[in-house]
């Protein structure tokens, strides 16, 4: 449970993330770039634990202790399934997309062009969901990828951009109406404890990490600052352990506490941010 409750706080949000480097003008900079690769690697190691979650719910769950190449049995059978999903998808499956699109494309509407994107994305994520056993959440994070190789992801991220606002905004919405008020009354001193790990702990470590590397201390703060929040997987994560019986459905409401004053003290961080003079760019030594 302290494993999954940590890994929720660990991975920031995409939205809050390029939204606040847009703001800042950082997104097409060093920073930014580092901060965007920094937020694809977490998203892929979410992926990972997504995959794993139900099988270690059920070690944790049975009453017989599971041997190692029963472990390694069940272990081989999931990433196997995903495996098979990322091929069909990536081979066979980017081709029928791919003429897909073009067939869209072809009729010159926009509007069919923007259904048929939306369409092939949620259709991918529901057949993962139902044939492969792989959430949705991540058979929706493949279908990006699908879109991505496909070499029509420039306009469909251009065609699209209207829901992406869209399901921001909706985004924000379900976070405030999920939380629970009474949990301030209830658990302050949790709910401090959680925010000081996302605002403090990711970014001195963030920051460690990123001077490790020879890059500025401008740079450094920067991408700590972006990443000092939390999002959409942590309440992906959360609510799959939740239903597997792996984290009491209290937690939830202290983890959405703190990713709400997180997300209100990313702006402030980056405020304080613009105020202190820019150092010069070290040399990378990677």
């Amino acid at each position: 449970a302290g494993l999954i409750f940590g890994l929720s706080l660990s991975v920031a949000s995409t939205v809050v993330l390029l939204r606040a480097l847009e703001a800042n003008g950082s997104l097409e900079r060093q920073e930014g770039k580092i901060a965007v690769g920094w937020l694809i690697v977490e998203d892929l190691v979410m992926v990972l634990v997504l995959v794993s979650l139900p099988l270690i719910a059920n070690i944790a769950q049975s009453s017989e202790s599971l041997g190692l190449s029963a472990l390694l049995g069940d272990l081989a059978i999931t990433l196997g399934k995903v495996a098979l999903f990322i091929a069909l998808m990536l081979l066979p499956g980017r081709k029928v997309i791919l003429w897909l699109l073009r067939q869209s494309e072809k009729s010159g509407s926009s509007e069919l062009f923007t259904l048929a994107v939306l369409s092939i994305s949620l259709g991918i994520a529901f057949g993962a969901a139902k044939l492969f056993d792989v959430s949705f959440a991540l058979g929706a994070c493949f279908a990006g990828v699908v879109l991505n190789v496909s070499g029509r992801s420039d306009k469909a991220a251009h065609d699209t951009l209207p829901f992406r606002d869209a399901f921001a905004v909706l985004f924000f919405v379900s976070v405030g109406m999920l939380f629970n008020p009474a949990t301030l009354l209830e658990a302050p001193l949790a709910v401090l404890a959680t925010l000081l790990v996302i605002v403090l702990g990711k970014s001195l470590a963030a920051y460690a990490l990123v001077r490790l590397f020879g890059h500025s201390n401008h740079t450094a703060l920067t991408i700590s600052a972006s990443l000092a929040q939390i999002g959409e997987f942590s309440f992906i994560l959360l609510g799959l352990a939740i239903s597997l019986q792996l984290l009491p459905a209290g937690i939830r409401d202290v983890v959405l506490a703190g990713a709400i004053f997180s997300i209100l003290l990313n702006p402030l961080l980056f405020s304080a941010l613009k105020r202190l003079p820019a150092t010069e760019k070290a040399q990378t030594r990677i």
